[in-house]
């Protein structure tokens, strides 16, 4: 019986690779309105920057240390939660991630917690603040 071999670019569907190589969300916000950073067992690195108005998720910028794998997470975190209030966006879960990518590999699932993890330090850092003013 023959094994049949991955093919990178045919196998893997279009969310996860427009995820995985999508770069304008990869950047350092100065003075972001919610910031949050976590380093999974991994190595990998997520830190995540929003900025909201109204009480809703405007932008969300993300900087990594990691693989292709943990781009493609912190590229859907903030696919899925642009334009959602801020309550919406704690409902967001890591298997959210893992189905809008459809072909994210089992083995880094870890990546789409990763992710998540560092979006919801930034949520609670959003909180913080308001509770300030």
């Amino acid at each position: 019986m023959e094994v049949q071999k991955f093919n990178f670019w045919q196998d893997h569907s279009r969310q996860y690779l427009e995820m995985a190589f999508r770069f304008d969300r990869r950047k350092t916000i100065n003075n972001p309105d919610g910031y949050g950073k976590k380093t999974g067992s991994c190595g990998d690195t997520v830190e995540m920057f929003l900025i909201v108005r109204n009480d809703c998720i405007e932008s969300v910028f993300y900087e990594i240390d990691g693989c292709r794998n943990t781009n493609a997470c912190a590229n859907t975190v903030a696919e899925l939660s642009e334009g959602k209030t801020v309550d919406e966006a704690w409902e967001i879960m890591p298997d959210d991630i893992i189905d809008y990518l459809k072909t994210l590999p089992r083995e880094n699932y870890h990546c789409a917690e990763l992710s998540m993890g560092a979006f919801y330090l930034a949520l609670a850092s959003l909180q913080k603040k308001k509770t300030k003013t």
